[in-house]
């Protein structure tokens, strides 16, 4: 078994309850932050729901209302006619046939892709290299798209996207370490608002199983989901 370090010890000695409130849990996230360098802060969401079956599945973007605290590479694929030089200031990168090209050859300078509609068939060829790392353009991610000045916008402004594993398990980041406890609070809110209202119409009974967050490098602290839906 792999020993802890002091580091991590330290951290988990300051996760006494079995639950806390949402408050409580955002006090004690930021107290666990001891690693060297800005941490991002994580939600691991377990929900009744087995996503085998199509009425199952949740999958769709949400915007956090204090952004992600991430810089994103966002790259647009679109045919040559529609390519604007306003899109070259707003995206890393914009191309058509010659993007497509550098993709092939490995080339994936981005955290983002974004493509109109007519240019995903050329990308079908692609999905086993963009599907593994969870950038295949896709309608349900709010990737495919004609309007691409608004779908940048939304990205820049903390536009995520989520699904739920083979598991039933949420896994995303709601912000990072350096955030202010009321923020961290309202992106909490935020994705939990956004689950719920998303709730898969197969569900039956019980929707929330027990909900984590934690630090990437701390200890998991779980949040009581009566308080939750209080807010």
């Amino acid at each position: 078994m792999k020993k802890l370090s002091k580091r991590l010890q330290k951290a988990k000695e300051l996760v006494i309850e079995a639950e806390y409130s949402p408050k409580q849990s955002v006090e004690i996230l930021k107290k666990t932050a001891t690693a060297k360098f800005i941490e991002s802060t994580e939600a691991h969401i377990s929900l009744n729901i087995d996503p085998k079956y199509a009425d199952q599945q949740l999958r769709t973007t949400l915007v956090l209302p204090k952004g992600t605290g991430k810089t994103i590479r966002i790259a647009i694929l679109l045919s040559e006619e529609k390519i604007k030089p306003e899109y070259k200031k707003q995206a890393d990168i914009v191309g058509s046939n010659d993007l497509i090209e550098k993709i092939t050859k490995g080339e994936i300078n981005f955290d983002i892709l974004l493509s109109t509609p007519e240019m995903m068939p050329k990308l079908a060829k692609l999905g086993r290299i963009l599907g593994p790392k969870g950038l295949m353009p896709s309608p349900k991610s709010g990737t495919v798209t004609e309007n691409i000045e608004e779908t940048i916008e939304q990205f820049k402004k903390g536009k995520i996207e989520y699904k739920a594993d083979r598991n039933g398990i949420v896994h995303l980041s709601f912000g990072k370490s350096n955030f202010s406890e009321e923020d961290l609070i309202e992106n909490l809110l935020a994705v939990y608002q956004s689950i719920e209202q998303n709730k898969p119409s197969g569900v039956k009974g019980k929707y929330f199983k027990k909900f984590y967050i934690c630090n990437s490098m701390g200890p998991s602290i779980q949040i009581n989901l009566s308080d939750l839906k209080q807010q």
